[in-house]
């Protein structure tokens, strides 16, 4: 019985380490990664999804003017430090905005809630942000 009992806690112990693994991705504290279903994705800090545009080339937003009125981009502060994978572009506008392995990451206008991702596939160029 003891013998069963310590293999099943270095069962759950191996399992546990696993999962940590996983998801010890470096993340700014304004980017969090949640589970939808059986994969990952990325949110803001409030829960809500974020996306990336196919046609952003790396490290430059094309999203201004009303398209970042539907898409807003995801702000950094000036005092902001880019983390692993995750680097900070200047807009056109002037302002600074985080991206994950150079492009650069936005929420959608359409999303009520946490977990909703209903900004995924839009106009077949936007994509839920995924670690």
């Amino acid at each position: 019985m003891f013998v069963r009992n310590l293999l099943i806690a270095a069962l759950c112990l191996a399992f546990t380490g696993t999962a940590v693994a996983q998801t010890n991705l470096a993340t700014p504290p304004v980017v969090k990664i949640a589970t939808a279903g059986t994969s990952s994705l990325l949110t803001g800090s409030n829960g809500m999804t974020l996306y990336t545009e196919d046609t952003d080339t790396n490290g430059k937003s094309v999203c201004n003017g009303a398209c970042a009125q539907n898409w807003p981009p995801l702000t950094a502060a000036a005092d902001a430090t880019p983390a692993g994978d995750f680097t900070i572009i200047t807009r056109d506008d002037g302002t600074l905005q985080w991206a994950y392995k150079g492009k650069p990451m936005y929420f959608w206008k359409g999303d009520k809630q946490p977990g909703d991702t209903t900004g995924d596939g839009v106009a077949g160029r936007w994509h839920v942000a995924r670690p």
